[in-house]
């Protein structure tokens, strides 16, 4: 497995052995939390209830955090805000750092913490070892696009079959809160590969790598880093590792994990299954892994007309991705002895999240599609795909990516091209080297006022985006909202955007 370039951090072995369980005294330790965000606050909270000698550091000292820190002044923890606390370790020795996913492994704190051969981990490897006894199933999801519909779907399919399960990890509740929680009997856990680079021991029931394609190489300093990264989550794996048959790397994955002894590898794929896997005969989702007489036949699970039900598009045919993340559901609670029919209700009751491929308006022939989740070329290429004919709005932050094949495959699904963003540069190189001919109407960045309002931030460029839009867009268009890249330049976040999308479309429409 390739190592993340800037630094080797000392191991799970130099982590206080005071740590496992929930409930041992951690008086004695002094304990270092970057961030007092939704990782950093529960996790200092927990800490200090242990006993421990917590440090807070955080580098924005604006942000009205006075409620968590009358929380915090019950456990003494001492919080320190502003840059000088976060170029450096403190002063006082330490025992561990707990690390917040959003700080990337050269953060000059870090860095000086691997210096020191102070041990540094991250929620995932907190929360399994303080689960104690709490023997609840761990579901663990992954992968560059999908994580959170096929997280989501998973928890349905384990409601529908009476199960107490909740979603978390990088989605709803915060994995250290949902350990504790007294009475889960499954976690569907999804993980980024922030969250999965710190951790060491995690040893899941089942994981799923869903994808994997380029994407956070900032953070991770290289593409082989990225994905060594993603593939932590199948280590120690005790009952499947759920793979994608379409994506080798996957594969190679699990084929290099160490995993327990009699996990098996499981395949997903939209085709017709080999043995091992789960698949699709006519209009079936099918079992051919989980079932005595894989060999011979294959278990319906459910219809594809129960996965466009799950994905917002009832009476269509679902789009080949959302197929393949039903998929890998299904095979993640079938791991664990869920039957058919709970997976198909599991479908049937699922809500699909928001901004992902949501249908915000159909007027006049022409479909208003929500997709600023797809922050990056993979999730937009699923989204491109699901379209004949296409008016796409896209532009942002580019993270390095290149837009070359996006428009290489999809260009003749394109009837125009609105481009928002600060930075087109590598849109417009794109463009010139596949399409050349492609109208593009650039909404220009001047728009973006900030009004000092941050979820008003970037309005303007989505409402002239929508007007735009609606002047090149003929009956039987979809107008799809899919970026493929951040949202950071214009906007507070990528919910941010599909919420301004939404409203300007209604606005638009006079709905």
């Amino acid at each position: 497995m390739a190592e993340n370039p800037f630094i080797d951090y000392p191991n799970a072995a130099a982590v206080p052995s005071a740590l496992v369980g929930p409930s041992s005294s951690l008086d004695g330790l002094r304990i270092l939390v970057t961030g007092l965000g939704v990782t950093g606050f529960p996790a200092a909270v927990h800490l200090g209830e242990r006993g421990a000698d917590v440090i807070v550091v955080d580098g924005d000292d604006q942000a009205d955090v006075s409620e968590k820190a009358q929380i915090l002044e019950v456990f003494d923890v001492d919080i320190r805000r502003g840059g000088e606390h976060v170029t450096t370790l403190p002063n006082e020795p330490l025992d561990l750092v707990v690390t917040s996913p959003g700080w990337r492994p050269d953060h000059p704190l870090l860095l000086a913490a691997a210096e020191a051969g102070v041990p540094v981990i991250g929620e995932v490897e907190l929360a399994w070892r303080i689960r104690g006894t709490n023997d609840a199933k761990w579901l663990a999801i992954t992968g560059t696009n999908g994580k959170t519909t096929t997280t989501t779907m998973l928890e349905s399919m384990l409601l529908a079959h009476g199960l107490k399960a909740k979603a978390c990890g990088n989605i709803g509740a915060p994995l250290l809160e949902a350990v504790l929680e007294p009475g889960l009997e499954v976690l569907a856990i999804e993980l980024s590969s922030f969250q999965l680079h710190w951790q060491y021991s995690l040893s899941a029931d089942s994981a799923a790598v869903l994808n994997i394609a380029p994407d956070h190489l900032d953070w991770h300093g290289s593409a082989d880093a990225y994905e060594a990264d993603k593939a932590r989550i199948y280590h120690q794996t005790k009952t499947a590792c759920i793979y994608n048959v379409a994506d080798e790397v996957t594969l190679h994955m699990v084929e290099d994990a160490d995993v327990v002894a009699g996990a098996k590898a499981i395949g997903f794929t939209t085709g017709i299954p080999r043995p091992g896997e789960l698949g699709v005969v006519e209009d079936m989702l099918v079992d051919r892994a989980f079932i005595p007489q894989r060999y011979s036949s294959a278990a319906e699970l459910a219809s594809l007309d129960d996965v466009a039900a799950a994905t917002g598009a009832p009476g269509r045919e679902p789009a080949a991705h959302q197929v393949s993340n039903a998929l890998a559901a299904a095979a993640l609670a079938r791991s664990i002895g869920v039957p058919g029919q709970a997976i198909s209700e599991g479908l049937k009751n699922h809500s699909l999240g928001a901004h992902r491929m949501v249908t915000v308006a159909d007027n006049s022939g022409v479909r208003w599609i929500d997709d600023s989740k797809a922050t990056n070329t993979h999730a937009a290429n699923a989204s491109l795909g699901s379209f004949e004919s296409i008016v796409w709005i896209a532009g942002g932050l580019p993270k390095g990516a290149d837009f070359t094949s996006l428009f290489a495959e999809h260009g003749h699904r394109l009837r125009a091209l609105v481009l928002i963003g600060t930075d087109d540069s590598a849109f417009r190189e794109a463009i010139a080297a596949t399409v050349p001919d492609l109208e593009v109407i650039r909404i220009e960045p001047a728009l973006a006022v900030d009004s000092g309002v941050p979820q008003r931030r970037g309005e303007a460029v989505v409402a002239a985006a929508v007007e735009a839009a609606a002047g090149v867009a003929h009956s039987g268009d979809a107008v799809l909202l899919a970026p493929a890249a951040a949202s950071m330049d214009q906007f507070l976040n990528y919910n941010t955007r599909g919420e301004l999308f939404t409203q300007a479309v209604h606005a638009h429409l006079g709905s």
